[in-house]
């Protein structure tokens, strides 16, 4: 339940920022929240996360957020019974962020509404903050909680093959 709550939250958070900024600023207005670091920036941007490059055709794009979606599903389907928070919590950052967008997509022309200006980095939204944070919690979560995991159930296979054996249960 908390995958889908938190799934909602990034796409209503991430939908309810462009809806106020497209509809209280004009393209290319920026309004300093801290001068020269952090400014409100409107813009539609037709390329993917961050402006870097060429966004696909509608179509492909509607397809690659569909496999997204069903690989995000597989892959919750298989770690719902390890109750394991950082995957579910990375796994609904990175769903909400790509549907965020590809609603934008839909809405606003094939462009995504753009507006977090760090001056030093691409104008960005919170779909493309969720998408990276939540890209960052798994890799961290894989380079370093996984693998001790995995190190945990190797060390207690043995001990259960022992305890097999003592019990008459082996299975050959």
């Amino acid at each position: 339940m908390g995958f889908i709550v938190l799934l909602f939250a990034v796409i209503l958070l991430d939908q309810a920022s462009k809806f106020y900024i497209q509809h209280h600023m004009s393209i290319g207005e920026s309004i300093p929240l801290i001068e020269g670091v952090l400014h409100i920036t409107y813009i539609e941007n037709p390329h993917t996360a961050f402006g870097l490059f060429k966004y696909p055709p509608l179509p492909l794009a509607i397809a690659m957020v569909l496999v997204c979606l069903i690989l995000v599903i597989l892959i919750y389907k298989k770690i719902i019974f390890k109750r394991d928070a950082f995957s579910y919590i990375s796994l609904a950052l990175i769903l909400g962020g790509a549907i965020g967008n590809l609603i934008d997509r839909l809405r606003v022309e094939e462009r995504v509404i753009d507006f977090i200006d760090l001056r030093i980095w691409p104008i960005f939204n919170f779909a493309d903050m969720a998408i990276v944070s939540g890209m960052l919690i798994l890799l961290i979560h894989f380079l370093f909680y996984s693998s001790k995991n995995e190190d945990d159930e190797e060390d207690d296979r043995p001990r259960r093959r022992r305890r097999s054996r003592e019990s008459g249960n082996v299975k050959r």
